[in-house]
């Protein structure tokens, strides 16, 4: 299947970019969704409503929103529909992380470096992968 680019348009024509922030909730559908999909709202409750204690009915409207909020297209299929993700998940890991970087780092990465290091958040293997990386970035 082809990659689709996500460019969603209003009611009134307009391009209305990306979608809406994503909650956690929501964000726990869509981790099952970029794991497997299509699937449909009962594939969905089975992944992740189970160990939240979420029915069917929470699921489908968790759905429902990210069909809204233009990151989930729906397919019908008989008497159900199937879900996917619109938004591939390596680019919503890098604007919510761009969005924490800006919110509370004002848009630079250091100073998150730099809690995370003084928090002793890192581990070695996290600071090695760190290390190797700005090597790369360097050359």
């Amino acid at each position: 299947m082809a990659r689709r680019e996500l460019v969603a348009e209003s009611d009134e024509g307009q391009d209305i970019g990306r979608p809406e922030r994503i909650s956690e909730a929501e964000h726990a559908v869509m981790e099952a969704l970029w794991e497997h999909s299509p699937l449909t709202a009962a594939d969905v409750a089975d992944k992740v409503g189970k160990s939240r204690e979420w029915s069917l009915a929470t699921v489908k409207t968790l759905l429902s929103r990210l069909v809204a909020k233009h990151a989930v297209a729906t397919e019908p299929d008989g008497r159900r529909f199937l879900y996917r993700p619109l938004l591939e998940r390596a680019d919503y890991v890098g604007g919510e992380s761009r969005r924490l970087v800006d919110r509370l780092f004002g848009g630079r990465a250091a100073p998150l470096l730099a809690h995370l290091a003084e928090a002793e958040a890192l581990s070695d293997d996290d600071i090695a992968e760190i290390e190797a990386l700005l090597r790369e970035l360097k050359q």
